[in-house]
């Protein structure tokens, strides 16, 4: 490379909850900068997820961390030619890639659901990936069935 590596920005925590977990989510569901109307969503499917889920013991910040982590991914497939073809090769993700690929995707199926406004669809796909269903965790299955399936290829790793 050329140039030196960017530095990693910090990112200030939350103002409700003091979590840098959660800026990081609202940041990509933040969209045309609109920070504070993203907050705002956030903060609505936790209410929306507290209301619903009243029986159980966990916090709402807890039952969405949760959701999180039943949705992040641990390998995943990478294109790669080798005299010709294509292989998928599985390999591991880093730590910051897993969080990343996690919050997108609940981010991008939250938006495809159906339903009013913004705030129900994320409540709704925060407690369908708790519950280990919905199309986050699909995809997630889908990734590691990919994986499973390419197992063979793991030699050709880069």
């Amino acid at each position: 490379m050329r140039k030196s590596k960017p530095k990693k920005r910090i990112l200030l925590p939350d103002p409700k909850f003091t979590d840098v977990l959660v800026t990081r989510f609202v940041n990509d569901l933040m969209v045309d900068g609109k920070k504070n109307v993203a907050y705002e969503i956030f903060y609505d499917a936790l209410d929306i997820v507290s209301a619903k889920m009243k029986d159980n013991e966990l916090s709402a910040l807890e039952i969405w961390k949760k959701a999180l982590l039943n949705i992040t991914p641990q390998v995943e497939v990478r294109s790669r030619r080798v005299g010709g073809a294509t292989f998928q090769i599985p390999q591991e993700i880093r730590e910051s890639r897993k969080v990343s690929i996690s919050i997108k995707n609940m981010i991008l199926y939250s938006r495809k659901r159906a339903g009013r406004s913004m705030a129900e669809k994320l409540s709704a796909e925060i407690m369908a990936a708790y519950n280990q269903e919905g199309a986050a965790y699909k995809k997630k299955e889908e990734t590691h069935r990919m994986a499973d399936a390419n197992k063979a290829f793991s030699h050709f790793r880069f």
